[in-house]
């Protein structure tokens, strides 16, 4: 993690000079709580479109608006001090043109005080990362398994085993980092192409099912917390397991509620106190 001042953001600038130095810490975040808790041991919180599945439990992260992800960043950027907070562009709110792009992302980044948004794809938004990098609004890229396209049987494959898509990928990779971003996340490949992108580019890949030799690393913070149990992807490693904690408090809460137990005289006040 960065060597930080109490109170001094990580910015943008620091994240793209740790090409080859210490890794980047990465997590997502979509809440106050959540924020406040992870800042001072991560680099960098993305308020990732996951927040779809995770937190209002659609299928995929194509229902998210812009007016959802603005909610969440602020929430995000509001609780935090010193991590580098990144917002995803969502699904159809930046394709159709590098202008419509510009206009989401000023939006975003107005009405939420966040360092950088991200968007999905290679080549073919080289220039839309290109307009906003001019227009002075720092982008992180995403190749790999793009989840704003996974949709259907194998959507959610590992990227990179045919030779021809691996070739592509990175360099779509390339692409995207001589456009100008500051970093790259290169999501669910094989090990050796999420290495070769990492040697390629000239700026900070963060992997998510990608190579220990990324420069850093990120993974979405329910799946790590073992909140989000609908799926597990393999690249997940579990460092706890709330979704069992939760359960366990609920029914000795409900229990307690049901024997009257609870609430005990200490919760309450007589009216002299």
């Amino acid at each position: 993690m960065c060597a930080v001042p109490a109170g001094k953001r990580v910015t943008v600038r620091e994240i793209a000079a740790r090409k080859g130095g210490a890794p980047v810490v990465c997590l997502t975040a979509y809440t106050a709580p959540v924020a406040r808790a992870l800042d001072r041991h991560v680099d960098l919180l993305l308020v990732g479109d996951s927040l779809a599945m995770v937190i209002y439990g659609m299928d995929s992260t194509r229902g998210v608006t812009v007016d959802m992800m603005i909610a969440h960043g602020r929430a995000v950027t509001r609780a935090s001090a010193h991590a580098c907070v990144v917002i995803d562009l969502p699904y159809g709110s930046y394709e159709t043109a590098p202008e419509d792009a510009l206009a989401t992302a000023r939006r975003v980044m107005t009405e939420t005080g966040a360092q950088a948004v991200k968007l999905e794809g290679g080549a073919a938004m080289a220039a839309t990362v290109r307009r906003l990098v001019e227009a002075e609004i720092p982008v992180m890229g995403h190749v790999g398994l793009l989840p704003q396209s996974a949709v259907g049987p194998g959507g959610f494959r590992v990227r990179g085993r045919d030779p021809a898509e691996a070739g592509q990928i990175l360099a779509d990779a390339r692409a995207i980092a001589e456009a100008g971003a500051f970093s790259i996340v290169v999501e669910n490949v094989v090990e050796p192409l999420g290495r070769a992108i990492t040697e390629a580019i000239d700026v900070p890949s963060i992997g998510i099912g990608a190579s220990p030799a990324c420069d850093g690393q990120v993974l979405v913070i329910d799946d790590m917390m073992g909140l989000f149990t609908d799926f597990t992807p393999h690249f997940v490693k579990r460092y706890a397991t709330l979704a069992e904690e939760f359960e366990r408090a609920a029914a000795a809460y409900a229990a307690d509620v049901a024997a009257r137990r609870f609430p005990g005289p200490e919760h309450c006040r007589n009216g002299s106190d």
